[in-house]
């Protein structure tokens, strides 16, 4: 688990939680700071919690509690003041175990008095794990209305403003926000301050303004008002700790849209928040951005991510028909294998086609080399077919846009030109090396 992939709330509770450490409280709050991130880590609610609200019981004020040191010292003074018993048995047996408790630990001997406090805390330590895990702690968040939430409720005693209550326990009721607005739709503004209820739309109003935002898109409504409404929707589901199926479909939603438009930027924001929400166990489309998140992968050329992420996909995944395409592009790729790239691009399921796209003329190019190279003559018409060029004329504006536009009959309409691979293999191979090779740094292993 590296720091690296906590989110920036967890990073600066740890830094908050790290300056509130004195010498006397150091070891003790590291340790329970490691056990609460380990329980969230293994919970997968790094994101899903509200760090701010997560306070450490051994970082609490202790000024109403006493060491076991100070106690320890505190029962040695008692029992060398008091008096002795007037009951004569009761006398023997203090006799006895005033005796015993002198010969096991002289109250002078102050190492072997922290010896036993720290076996004292470690006990009480353990003592209060165990109370805290069968009270049913947990850093997933406390929803106020179950079906708008994704998550195990505490019981009411611990969700109550009873000053008696586990205090190890955060109370998150007091940290959810329920709207109040009901305007359809809010442009999207960042958040600089603390968001108020009468700003925030309550959950059944979202739910109508999805619904409207699908109708406007439908209806080709500006995609800058659309997901500026998009972005305001999921803000107020963040503020109110929605989770969800309504959540993940407001977010798949959201993602295809800015697939259709090409807008990869809030594309992968979408696909991030995705990511949590299904590994949340929330129902989704996972499968399908799976596929599209392997797409991706092939599209930056990042082998050793993809190669991890593929690795970790289950049975089941890897039978779905979406992931199974994703993954026969990976291998045609893999292979230099063309003709069967261009058939699965044109064959893509959902919405992976707009994904291929901005990679296809990549791998055009890279065809275009190892055909030109293999032939001395190539019909332009063959080219088109071949490449996934919807006409000949858009396969020769793409070899006019690339240089390689050497023809034998230059002046031939487009389903009789020949293009001369001899001349252009040169140039297309240039124009490869100089668009779409990665840069090698001097040095570098």
């Amino acid at each position: 688990m590296s720091a690296e992939s906590w989110p920036p709330q967890l990073k600066e509770w740890v830094a908050n939680c790290l300056g509130q450490m004195t010498n006397a409280n150091r070891d003790e709050a590291q340790a329970e700071l490691r056990q609460v991130i380990a329980d969230a880590f293994v919970n997968k609610t790094l994101w899903s919690t509200d760090w701010k609200g997560v306070q450490l019981n051994s970082l609490l004020p202790k000024a109403a509690t006493e060491s076991p040191l100070n106690s320890l010292k505190r029962k040695f003074n008692e029992a060398s003041i008091s008096g002795p018993p007037t009951n004569n048995k009761k006398t023997k047996k203090g006799t006895i175990a005033k005796t015993a408790g002198h010969s096991a630990l002289d109250p002078n001997d102050e190492a072997a008095i922290s010896r036993r406090a720290a076996r004292f805390q470690r006990e009480h330590n353990i003592e209060r794990q165990k109370n805290v895990h069968s009270n049913g702690y947990s850093l997933h968040t406390n929803p106020s209305t179950s079906h708008l939430f994704h998550s195990r409720s505490q019981s009411p005693a611990l969700a109550s403003d009873d000053p008696e209550a586990d205090p190890n326990v955060p109370n998150w009721d007091r940290y959810t926000i329920v709207g109040t607005s009901q305007e359809l739709f809010k442009d999207y503004l960042r958040l600089t301050s603390d968001p108020k209820p009468e700003q925030i739309r309550p959950y059944a109003v979202l739910q109508k303004t999805l619904e409207a935002l699908k109708a406007r898109w439908r209806e080709k409504h500006s995609y800058n008002w659309i997901c500026s409404q998009f972005k305001s929707l999921r803000q107020d589901l963040t503020v109110q700790r929605i989770k969800n199926e309504f959540t993940v479909s407001v977010y798949e939603i959201h993602a295809r849209v800015a697939l259709e438009v090409g807008d990869m930027v809030e594309y992968n924001s979408c696909q991030a928040t995705l990511r949590n929400l299904y590994e949340l166990g929330i129902p989704g489309k996972d499968e399908e951005f799976t596929a599209y998140r392997i797409l991706l992968l092939l599209h930056g050329r990042n082998r050793s991510d993809l190669n991890l992420y593929v690795g970790q996909l289950t049975a089941q995944q890897k039978s779905s028909a979406v992931v199974k395409h994703a993954l026969a592009v990976q291998r045609a790729l893999a292979l230099g294998n063309y003709h069967a790239f261009f058939d699965l691009y044109l064959s893509a399921p959902n919405m992976g086609a707009y994904i291929m796209d901005h990679f296809i003329a990549r791998e055009r190019l890279r065809a275009l080399i190892v055909m030109t190279k293999s032939y001395m003559t190539l019909q332009l018409t063959f080219i088109q077919s071949e490449l996934a060029f919807d006409t000949p004329g858009d396969a020769r504006a793409f070899l006019d846009e690339h240089g390689a536009n050497q023809y034998k009959n230059p002046n031939s309409p487009d389903e009789e030109a020949i293009l001369d691979c001899k001349q252009s293999h040169p140039v297309l191979t240039q124009i490869f090396e100089e668009k779409y090779r990665k840069v090698q740094i001097k040095g570098a292993v």
